[in-house]
């Protein structure tokens, strides 16, 4: 699909690898809408770009639902979608003081997971309606997992189900999805030099890119922001998922 010219929306676009997305979509000429919780950041990141701000939690029913109609009398019904939104809280299954807090596991999964399908239901539902383009294509769905979706560590057992989950419901959505000609593609990050990461000292993030085969350094952003560029492109590319990780294999810990 191209790009320039279209209508897009990223979710947790107001920062990490998801400003990464909006800030290249726009510079290839879409028109963004950034999605997220915190209202500054997505105001912040759409002034750069000449995009638009639309605060809220893709956990939200109403705030997804009215996000992207907003979005759609703005630019247009959006055809790229791209899934960033996503917290990474840590926790053991049976910690010190005895098993997680079920609220926390909950959480997780309500923003991960739950939040990345409730954003894909409405788009899909939207893009369904749009007359198709280069080669009968109605839209593009991009969903962001982990490298933890498959190797995930101690003390990941919430993040890991949800960005597991992410992969797993991505490729029937592709299935389901293509009868009206909308592909769903999935990248799995490894450990990108994200705002959080930039925050711990040098030696820790010189210790964490050793474990890199190779390159042996930390991923970045815009690494990320490319490959959702591919996905959106690639036309013959669908129900896949892109490990972007210099070969990382998470250890136990």
């Amino acid at each position: 699909m191209k790009i320039e010219g279209a209508s897009a929306f990223v979710s947790g676009g107001g920062s990490g690898l998801g400003e990464a997305a909006a800030r290249h979509l726009a510079e290839l000429g879409a028109q963004v809408a950034v999605f997220d919780l915190n209202e500054a950041s997505s105001k912040a990141v759409a002034a750069d770009i000449g995009g638009v701000a639309l605060p809220g939690n893709v956990a939200s029913d109403e705030d997804v639902t009215h996000a992207f109609a907003a979005a759609s009398d703005m630019h247009g019904t959006p055809r790229i979608v791209v899934n960033c939104a996503g917290i990474a809280t840590a926790g053991r299954i049976v910690g010190r003081e005895g098993p997680m807090p079920l609220a926390d596991f909950e959480r997780v999964i309500a923003v991960n997971l739950t939040g990345t399908f409730n954003v894909m239901r409405v788009a899909a539902t939207a893009m369904e309606r749009l007359d198709p383009v280069d080669g009968g294509e109605r839209g593009v769905i991009v969903n962001t997992a982990s490298i933890a979706a498959f190797e995930g560590q101690i003390g990941q057992a919430a993040y890991s189900a949800s960005k597991g989950g992410v992969v797993a419901m991505s490729l029937p959505a592709a299935r389901e999805f293509a009868r009206f000609g909308v592909r769903v593609n999935v990248i799995a990050p490894g450990i990108f030099l994200t705002p959080l990461l930039r925050s711990l000292p040098d030696e820790v993030q010189t210790s964490l890119a050793s474990g890199i085969p190779f390159p042996s350094r930390l991923g970045d952003p815009v690494e990320f922001a490319r490959t959702v560029a591919f996905c959106v492109t690639m036309g013959y590319l669908n129900g896949e998922v892109i490990r972007l990780d210099g070969a990382t294999r998470l250890t136990p810990k």
